[in-house]
């Protein structure tokens, strides 16, 4: 990406930021950096529920003497410095209207569409993750991307506050749901796990990738598992196991579905969840290891097999 550089008063900045009427004749977008007052409606223990967003390219804008042109980049494949944002944007909105959730995998870039959905990986231990970008940023240094707290801790990069990543456009993100294609960390109380499976190169047989409640008219629906057919992990000697949540459902019929596509590759099983606001959600559970570094390598087994979405769930979660 070129970047002009061009010499803007600071005031005449902040006095775009202050009305719409300024930032629809400047065409600047509102990044979250400028984004001061928390958006009115969400309760404690439960999410926002991403009204509000909408796609949108946007026209070149200026931030810190720096002019960005947003656009269409399909084959955006790029390596950088990766750093991440967390408390301090918590329930904010983002540049194109959502809500920025600092437990969820989302993320900031300064150019592709918004939402997108990338690939982020940390080119230190090869973790992936794919977030949606639905805001503007960074704006401070040399880094390529933001990512959301959670992002961070799933690529392992949470506590020094940067990587190396390479980030890689999948393809443009679904609206009316910050987590539509994203999976949200389990362990976090009141939180919606991922109702979507993201838009991927192949996707598996016998699970749709649009909304999970369309049923499947290729394969009959297959009965909810008994509670009983796969155990709990046992607590080891050094405390309880980590385990893979190969994705979450509102209908048990497709959590099914996802178990009988994992086979005998692992022991999976549905276990029902509910959260904050009363609705119950089926997540698909697979049997992990005390070995947090064991743990990544089950995911990635459970993700090749079409489950990109697979994340690591920490003990007692």
């Amino acid at each position: 990406m070129t970047r002009v550089r061009y010499c803007v008063p600071a005031r005449s900045f902040i006095v775009v930021l202050m009305g719409t009427a300024a930032l629809a004749a400047c065409a600047t977008p509102q990044p979250r950096y400028a984004a001061k007052h928390p958006v009115a409606g969400p309760t404690p223990g439960q999410l926002p529920n991403g009204a509000g967003g909408r796609y949108k390219v946007g026209s070149p804008y200026e931030v810190g003497g720096v002019w960005y042109a947003p656009k269409e980049e399909p084959n955006y494949d790029q390596e950088g410095r990766a750093t991440w944002y967390g408390q301090s944007h918590h329930l904010k909105t983002t540049a194109n209207g959502e809500v920025f959730d600092r437990y969820a995998l989302s993320g900031a870039h300064t150019t592709l569409p918004l939402p997108s959905i990338v690939e982020v990986t940390n080119l230190d231990n090869n973790r992936t993750v794919q977030v949606r970008i639905n805001d503007r940023g960074p704006f401070k240094g040399d880094a390529l991307i933001d990512v959301s707290q959670e992002a961070a801790r799933q690529l392992g990069f949470e506590q020094q506050g940067h990587a190396r990543v390479r980030v890689r456009y999948v393809g443009p993100a679904p609206l009316g749901a910050p987590d539509a294609g994203l999976r949200y960390s389990a362990y976090t109380p009141g939180l919606t796990p991922s109702e979507q499976l993201p838009p991927g190169p192949t996707p598996y047989s016998g699970i749709q990738t649009g909304p999970v409640e369309t049923p499947v008219a290729s394969q009959p629906l297959a009965p909810l598992a008994p509670a009983t057919s796969a155990p709990l992990p046992a607590a080891t000697a050094g405390g309880l196991v980590y385990r893979v949540q190969a994705g979450a459902f509102s209908d048990p019929a497709n959590a099914q579905r996802v178990v009988t596509q994992l086979g005998s590759a692992v022991i999976a099983k549905v276990e029902p969840f509910q959260r904050a606001d009363g609705v119950t959600l089926y997540r698909v559970m697979v049997d992990g290891t005390a070995d947090e570094g064991e743990a990544w390598a089950l995911r990635d087994r459970v993700a090749a097999y079409g489950f990109s979405e697979a994340r690591v769930v920490r003990p007692g979660a």
